[in-house]
């Protein structure tokens, strides 16, 4: 039994892994800001509840962060996978309407949550089996894709920023054997995808998984596609 954590584990991506990874029969700390209100996450604990813990975490939160470890160490004495899949986007940014505030809370969510979370659950990883870091990125974190695209700054320049802490984690996880990744999860029908989208959660959730299973060390450092080819930075 794995034992996986996901944050922003309440809807979209995040519940779809959630539900997939507990019907394979794996242990999921599922995390969010508010847990109170994740009704679908709560349905999921009735049928698996002796494999998913709920655990509030805001990984733009010191201290959430810091509370979330101590009750996940009280739980499990180690952990195989963390997939850092909290994310903002401000749909609506464009040049002329620009936000620095707006930059600051998407970088602090989708960059420094991220680095929050691995600093914090290190010590439990470094004891998995065959440990893993999936960043769920964004083909919008791809310099060569965004040559021609325009607004979403705060978002695509949070991505491309995600893509060098996955290649300076390299460095850092190397001699405790972790493998550490970037996602693209494909453009996916969620809250924050939108109705245009041309996946659904599960086709996407399954992609990610069966990209998971076939990572191995030589693999730590690259941005893979669901689908499972390379990304180009």
């Amino acid at each position: 039994m794995r034992k996986i954590l996901i944050t922003g584990a309440n809807r979209g991506i995040g519940l779809e892994l959630t539900r997939q990874f507990l019907a394979h029969g794996d242990f999921v700390i599922a995390t969010c800001r508010q847990p109170v209100k994740a009704a679908e996450l709560h349905i999921l604990a009735e049928t698996f509840a002796d494999q998913l813990m709920i655990q509030q975490l805001d990984v733009t939160n010191d201290d959430s962060v810091a509370v979330a470890k101590t009750a996940v160490s009280h739980k499990i004495k180690s952990l195989d996978i963390i997939i850092n899949n909290a994310g903002i986007l401000y749909g609506d940014e464009t040049f002329t309407n620009f936000d620095p505030k707006k930059m600051q809370h998407t970088f602090d969510v989708n960059v420094v949550g991220t680095m929050r979370v691995v600093t914090q659950f290190i010590e439990l990883l470094r004891l998995g089996n065959s440990a893993k870091i999936i960043n769920i990125s964004s083909q919008l974190g791809s310099l060569i894709e965004n040559e021609r695209d325009t607004g979403h700054y705060s978002y695509n320049s949070s991505k491309a920023a995600l893509n060098m802490v996955t290649r300076k984690l390299v460095y850092d996880t190397k001699e405790d054997n972790i493998t550490v990744i970037s996602m693209h999860p494909g453009w996916v029908q969620t809250d924050m995808g939108g109705a245009s989208a041309t996946l659904q959660t599960p086709e996407s959730a399954q992609g990610i998984m069966d990209v998971m299973s076939r990572l191995t060390l030589a693999d730590s450092g690259k941005f893979y596609v669901y689908s499972g080819e390379e990304h180009p930075w």
